[in-house]
């Protein structure tokens, strides 16, 4: 197997995320690859319905500025640049995609609790990324091992 050369960490930016980014950054390192960690903020009227009938503007940019704060945090504890940390907009899964077909990744490392019955047939982030990724998916468990 080739190594990989360019690798996307998806962090949602719990305490869980430092699990799945301490993989990344080994696998990253191990293949002498370029990292790079990505945030997708889920805009406030797709989370929770286009009907409310508020102005979200203030709350989305609260959102967006702790997404950034935060991001930036993680990035320092592995001395990531900032170049290599991105916070979008949008659906996950989608995003994600995107994000690695126009960045030319070869490998996607998501966190994963790794859940069984109903909460699978709903569905979650991580099974939308394996799904619909061109390149490899890691899926790292986290949470109730």
């Amino acid at each position: 197997m080739s190594p990989y050369h360019h690798i996307l960490v998806a962090v949602d930016l719990t305490e869980e995320a430092n699990t799945v980014l301490a993989r990344a950054k080994d696998i990253a390192a191990d293949n002498q690859a370029r990292l790079t960690m990505v945030h997708v903020i889920e805009p406030l009227s797709v989370a929770y319905g286009s009907d409310i009938p508020l102005d979200l503007t203030t709350l989305q940019q609260e959102i967006t500025d702790q997404a950034h704060h935060r991001i930036s945090e993680l990035a320092d504890r592995i001395d990531l640049d900032s170049q290599d940390q991105v916070v979008v907009y949008g659906r996950p899964e989608k995003e994600i995609h995107r994000l690695a077909e126009e960045t030319g990744v070869d490998l996607i490392v998501v966190g994963s609790h790794g859940r069984h019955g109903l909460a699978l047939i709903l569905g979650s982030t991580s099974t939308g990324i394996l799904h619909g990724a061109k390149c490899d998916v890691l899926a790292v468990r986290v949470g109730n091992k």
